[in-house]
């Protein structure tokens, strides 16, 4: 079988996690089986359906890396489907009815309603197995709202059976419009193609994620700077096990373990702690070098917008530091935000108060600082390094006592109660800086006393 699905949005909102779902899935199913892929932008809703949501759902499907194979537009298509309910009309499997008009009381209109059958209906799911309705209840259902005006049930087997669509893989929230459009299929006489309906995913308290409840718009995501692979990795084993157990997979790894059967029936929760877990994986996955000059550019923009200068040798040495403490881009933000990595590029102003530390006075401070102070001084600049820094105090601090030494020396290089070892801090602002630093610390203990 030449397998041929489709994605099949509506533009009536932005690309959400949703429908990145129903792309993905319909993706590896698509590719596992060398098939082809359809994108049909099903713009039916002509009050809801902008062009600008269906430009950003293409821009946000691509840039998770996904594509396609052909691209449609129901309402252009609709010629086919007046052509079909003319034609179910002429064979008296359809019908004009004149009825009320539900938005306009007591006016008129013109619809056409299916002659149902009344029969049960059996089809045969990939992820649930069989599932049975009985049609009767359905009645003789509408199908356009005037002989040129097809509804979205018609227009969707029209547009799947004239395209040859093989297997529809959606939302289980869709599985009560199936046996309507097999009815439809069967009264026009296209094949039936197979169907897979997945549960869909729940926020964290368990209800059901829409376009419209919450943060779950793909280029929130993208603007918050998660990455493309760790986005599209996570949301495609929402409610899927690979035969390996592996939860990190490449796109071309998640196709060769796809199977639409291994699907689970029940729903998964879309944590963004989770979401996070996984884009920091993909994050220390980067060459050092890409994830430089991200960070640098970022923090170039953010510390420029709070008058703070740009240190090329501080920002290059505290990368490590910076691959660290983030697991997305935004959180690189925040912190520069609150001011965490100001000490790397500008003096910070302690407090006076403050230097010593709980424990100790300030000539005891000023005594530890200057011993430091001295040692630093005597340590050539090409072995300025976070080790020799360490190595050539240790032993002292640890006789006299390391928070009573280590604490001013932190306290001084950061103006800050909670930072990173002084050691980096040092390596990474330089010798000069570091003398400089605690040069000024001195004189504040000096002034204080």
């Amino acid at each position: 079988m030449n397998v041929r699905v489709r994605f099949p949005p509506s533009p009536t909102g932005f690309c959400h996690v949703g429908t990145a779902r129903m792309a993905i899935l319909n993706y590896l199913f698509a590719k596992k089986h060398g098939g082809t892929i359809i994108f049909r932008s099903e713009d039916t809703d002509k009050v809801r359906s902008k062009r600008e949501y269906e430009e950003d759902i293409i821009e946000q499907l691509k840039w998770l890396g996904l594509s396609w194979d052909e691209f449609y537009r129901t309402t252009e298509l609709v010629e086919s489907h007046k052509e079909a309910l003319a034609r179910l009309i002429a064979e008296d499997k359809a019908y004009v009815s004149k009825e009320e008009s539900k938005k306009e009381p007591g006016v008129r209109v013109e619809v056409v309603r299916l002659r149902n059958p009344g029969k049960k209906i059996t089809f045969t799911d990939l992820i649930r197995g069989d599932i049975t309705f009985d049609t009767a209840e359905l009645g003789d259902f509408t199908i356009a709202r005037a002989i040129d005006d097809p509804l979205y049930h018609l227009a969707v087997v029209v547009d799947d059976g004239e395209m040859g669509i093989t297997h529809v893989i959606r939302g289980e929230d869709h599985i009560s419009n199936t046996p309507r459009q097999i009815l439809i299929q069967e009264a026009l006489g296209y094949p039936r193609p197979e169907y897979a309906h997945y549960p869909l995913h729940l926020g964290t308290d368990k209800s059901k994620l829409s376009k419209r409840t919450g943060d779950v718009a793909v280029k929130s995501y993208r603007e918050r700077g998660f990455l493309p692979e760790a986005l599209l990795n996570y949301i495609a084993i929402l409610g899927w096990t690979p035969p390996s157990a592996r939860e990190v997979l490449s796109l071309r790894e998640m196709i060769e373990e796809f199977e639409i059967g291994d699907l689970h029936k029940s729903g998964a929760v879309f944590d963004i702690e989770k979401l996070r877990w996984f884009n920091r994986q993909y994050l220390l996955k980067e060459p050092e070098s890409s994830f430089a000059h991200e960070a640098i550019t970022i923090m170039k923009s953010e510390l420029s917008a709070r008058s703070i200068s740009w240190d090329e040798a501080a920002g290059e040495r505290i990368m490590p530091l910076v691959r660290e403490r983030i697991s997305v881009w935004q959180d690189l933000r925040t912190l520069i935000g609150e001011g965490e990595f100001d000490f790397f590029f500008a003096a910070p102003a302690p407090e006076p108060s403050t230097i010593p530390g709980k424990g100790n006075d300030a000539g005891t401070a000023r005594k530890h600082l200057q011993h430091v102070q001295k040692i630093f001084d005597e340590i050539p600049s090409a072995e300025w390094n976070e080790t020799r820094l360490k190595d050539s105090v240790w032993d002292y601090a640890t006789n006299e006592g390391r928070a009573a030494v280590l604490w001013p020396l932190r306290y001084a290089l950061t103006g800050k109660e909670r930072s990173p070892d002084p050691f980096l801090v040092g390596a990474a602002i330089g010798k000069d800086a570091v003398l400089k630093r605690i040069e000024a610390a001195l004189s504040l203990l000096t002034s204080k006393a």
